[in-house]
């Protein structure tokens, strides 16, 4: 007998022909999907059988597979991989690394039988193909878990492992045989429901049933290195070829949700009172240079609230200096970019490595102006207006009491997985004005993050948004707790210029951009703009267009990076 196998290796974008030894047939480990050693020129090396029992090729005469190593992806989740491949211009191997389990499985245990019993609202939410569900960001989750889960297998994506966890006990405790992924990997190849985070789109469902994303529109079911491939997207697909009902689950979801699925969501009041507070401090009149980042309303909510959290996604001290004597902005005297201070109190160049004592280089003055401030700077001041310890948290850890009453930082303030009556966004405008195309959805998604830390209004639960852009259908969107306002406007907006999901996108860079750009040419449909630094932009009015003309070219060896739907794409 014959088998084609995949090698592991993910400069090989093709399949090899091998002799299975004797006996092997028998063992049941053995078939489309197994994880087996071959030799490739000269040394061993994993593989993924993708065919069994096939022709052998003319002239060649096969070696026989090293070694029989274990459980793999069945011949459903190969198929996708070699979708996922032309979707997102990687090489098949890749998404089969992910489906495949952390350790070599033996063989899968017995399945176990759930005893659910779906109830409330959501008992017939999985009855049909499935739809976009927006709920607002205080409401429970499990229960819709639940309805997933009694239909069968199913599986669950969400954005966070805190999530993950609550669902996993929470099913457990309503009689679910359900599974964390990856270490539920040989459970959930038996037909265990598995909950995860991006991986687990991935994850092995034999007895698929029905499919749960939430929090769909979450950056983190993007994959950040190539190929940047989407997980909501792959659960998605994954429905689609088992024909089950698929719910993506969001209180602001993105348009590629509300296009591909009906939207459901609750009346108008009970999604109102799932959201907190909103206030909007207007700061149009007042003079940029001098008002700082402490409005009234904020000092108020500093003072008299009892957890506070600020959030600034700005690190260090300052992003931005003048001189105090002469008004120059401080600016790097080798390349002409800005300059920020770092903590031992020197100067240091955003685009290079360049460092110089904090002196103003076209007066010499040392007195300098903040104009715009770090989380570090920002801790120091809070501190001194409460006149108390206050904590700072960033991604690179959290300093400070652990039971601050006031926490300062970047987005990662809202992961510390503690409550705040009162979460402020210091400088909404900076997420609103970023330069990419989704700025608007991510900002509100911030927002929505902020809400699930406050909880509802009716729970005391307040958010303030200083910002001098109070019209912006975002800011509308989440003083009136309504996303809606938003998505009409992104809607109306991204099919007017062909922007996703009314278009697609690519960006291709690394050292031999400009030679995988030769060899693309100028496929008919697809417009290609360069950037800077080796960067091309490639726009085409859908992704069959986009990616057919990706998947037709060789690329060349060396450096390359292909990101199918950026996501901080400009």
């Amino acid at each position: 007998m014959h088998v084609r196998v995949l090698p592991d290796v993910i400069a090989v974008d093709r399949e090899f022909t091998y002799t299975v030894p004797e006996g092997w047939d028998r063992d049941p480990r053995f078939g489309v999907g197994s994880m087996v050693r071959v030799v490739l020129n000269g040394r061993r090396t994993g593989g993924w059988i993708t065919a069994v029992d096939v022709d052998r090729p003319e002239g060649v005469e096969p070696v026989p597979l090293a070694r029989l190593s274990g459980l793999g992806p069945d011949e459903g989740l190969i198929d996708l991989s070699r979708w996922a491949a032309w979707r997102w211009a990687g090489r098949p191997a890749h998404f089969l690394r992910t489906a495949s389990p952390s350790r070599m499985v033996p063989a899968r245990p017995r399945p176990q039988r759930s005893r659910l019993v779906p109830s409330g609202d959501h008992a017939n939410l999985f009855n049909g193909e499935g739809c976009t569900l927006r709920l607002a960001p205080s409401e429970d989750l499990l229960s819709i878990a639940v309805a997933a889960a009694a239909r069968g297998q199913a599986l669950i994506l969400v954005p966070d492992h805190e999530r993950a966890d609550y669902l996993v006990r929470g099913l457990r405790r309503a009689g679910a045989w359900v599974v964390r992924h990856p270490e539920g990997w040989a459970a959930a190849s038996a037909g265990a429901t598995v909950v995860g985070t991006l991986s687990a789109a991935w994850a092995p469902a034999p007895e698929l049933a029905s499919v749960l994303v939430v929090d769909e529109h979450d950056e983190a079911y993007r994959s950040e290195s190539a190929p940047t491939w989407s997980g909501r997207d792959v659960a998605m697909e994954r429905a689609r070829r088992a024909g089950v009902p698929c719910v993506m689950l969001s209180p602001v979801p993105s348009l590629e949700a509300l296009r591909s699925r009906p939207l459901l969501r609750p009346a108008r009041g009970i999604e109102r009172d799932g959201w907190p507070q909103v206030e909007v401090v207007d700061r149009r009149g007042e003079d940029p240079a001098r008002a700082g980042l402490y409005s009234p309303a904020l000092v108020r909510a500093l003072r008299e609230q009892k957890q506070v959290a600020c959030v600034l996604n700005r690190l260090g001290r300052s992003a931005l200096l003048a001189c105090r004597v002469c008004g120059e902005l401080v600016v790097c005297t080798e390349c002409r970019s800005s300059m920020r201070q770092t903590d031992d109190g020197r100067l240091r160049c955003r685009a290079g490595d360049h460092v110089r004592p904090r002196i103003c280089a076209d007066c010499g003055s040392t007195g300098m102006k903040n104009l715009r401030a770090g989380v570090n700077r920002v801790r120091e001041e809070v501190e001194a207006l409460v006149r108390s310890p206050v904590a700072e948290a960033t991604g690179q850890g959290y300093a400070g009491p652990a039971g601050a009453r006031v926490v300062v930082g970047t987005e990662a303030v809202l992961h510390l997985g503690r409550p705040f009556e009162t979460v402020a966004f210091l400088e909404l405008d900076q997420e609103l004005l970023a330069p990419r195309f989704r700025a608007r959805e991510q900002a509100l998604a911030l927002i929505a993050r902020a809400a699930r830390v406050t909880g509802s209004r009716t729970a005391g639960g307040r958010i303030l948004l200083q910002t001098r852009l109070p019209e912006d259908p975002a800011v509308v969107a989440a003083f009136r707790a309504d996303p809606a306002i938003l998505a009409r406007f992104e809607r109306d907006r991204r099919q007017e210029i062909g922007l996703p999901p009314y278009g697609a996108i690519a960006v291709v860079s690394g050292k031999v951009a400009g030679e995988y750009m030769e060899r693309l040419g100028n496929p008919l449909g697809v417009r290609v703009a360069p950037g800077p630094d080796d960067q091309f932009f490639l726009r085409a009015p859908d992704y069959d267009t986009l990616c057919d003309a990706l998947a037709s070219v060789k690329r060349p060896p060396g450096r390359l990076r292909i990101d199918v739907d950026p996501v901080r794409a400009i």
